[in-house]
């Protein structure tokens, strides 16, 4: 006898990539929405294309409709993040830090913090160059990936937090622990930056600061360099804030803003990093590293015009420092 013919498995259901479009904006509420970009996925050039949309009444930047957290962690999950950082661009990388640390050092009425909370810490070179300044610090890392627990065993941070501060968890089990929260070019990556910046200021002790860095969308490069701007990368940058928004968010949050700065913040990577993008679209792979020289004359390129660019629409970034309620620190 012939066996029967078995019944073939159901298709499995997958989990949905996407959320639901918006219509409105996630910061104002507007619905006066444009489209402001779209790219594919340029580093992995995996298929699918993505959009930015802008809030024509608020200048809010997001990714619409957004990936869902699984769909995050799709594309998060194959990026390379093996390759050893050169060595000239980890003394800039230092350099830039040390910058950032140093600009709290001299925020007027600023004492030596005993504890420091840096968000998206990644592998915690910003806690690594910030102790040469703040020798008596205790520094912690948190960051959704395992880099903070190799941060932790190469000893740039007393303490690793592997998650969200969203957490519930997370955000109960340090409560009111720190006297400053460390936030670099993070707000971009996160589905809900109100919500981060909520749990930050839960995290940190009456008196307490909040450093932030992020890119800046008013940046002229958005517009002259579009898909190619790294700021834009998609799909992993969900979030572009102008400044004006975040400071009014963390005002009516109860903060004082004690500073912004768009010149400090900037970071010379524009032209080089929209070329390191291109070149693989353009080139035969076994022809890309006939192009080094083009990367390092870009590279140079992006250095020199920074004191100029700095002090113009072309600066990419902007930093906020920020006082919680409440008296400091004695």
């Amino acid at each position: 006898m012939q066996p029967e013919p078995s019944t073939p498995p159901a298709p499995r259901a997958t989990a949905p990539v996407h959320e639901p479009r918006r219509e409105d904006c996630p910061w104002c509420g507007s619905t006066r929405l444009r489209t402001r970009l779209r790219a594919p996925d340029l580093r992995r050039r995996t298929p699918g294309t993505f959009v930015v949309d802008e809030c024509q009444d608020c200048a809010h930047a997001f990714q619409n409709p957004r990936l869902t957290a699984e769909g995050l962690a799709r594309h998060h999950r194959d990026l390379d993040d093996g390759h050893p950082q050169p060595f000239a661009e980890r003394v800039r990388s230092a350099q830039r830090h040390r910058a950032a640390a140093h600009a709290l050092f001299t925020t007027p009425g600023f004492d030596e913090p005993e504890s420091w909370l840096d968000v998206g810490t990644g592998h915690a070179r910003f806690p690594e160059a910030a102790r040469q300044l703040f020798t008596y610090t205790s520094f912690d890392g948190l960051d959704p990936t395992p880099r903070v627990q190799q941060a932790r065993a190469a000893g740039r941070i007393e303490e690793a937090y592997t998650g969200r501060l969203t957490d519930p968890r997370i955000a109960a089990h340090l409560r009111a622990r720190y006297d400053v929260v460390s936030m670099f070019h993070h707000l971009e990556h996160t589905p809900d930056p109100r919500a981060e910046l909520r749990a930050a200021l839960t995290v940190l002790r009456p008196g307490g600061h909040l450093l932030i860095e992020v890119a800046d969308p008013n940046s002229a490069f958005g517009t002259l360099l579009g898909k190619w701007w790294h700021p834009h990368g998609q799909p992993r940058h969900l979030h572009l804030m102008p400044l004006d928004n975040l400071r009014a968010e963390l005002e009516s949050q109860g903060c004082t803003v004690v500073t912004t700065d768009r010149r400090a913040a900037h970071t010379p990577d524009d032209l080089a990093a929209a070329l390191s993008l291109a070149l693989p679209h353009v080139l035969p792979k076994r022809l890309l590293g006939a192009a080094t020289p083009l990367r390092a004359a870009v590279t140079a390129l992006d250095h020199a015009l920074a004191p100029l660019l700095r002090r113009t629409r072309f600066s990419n970034a902007y930093r906020i420092i920020a006082r919680t309620g409440g008296h400091s620190r004695t």
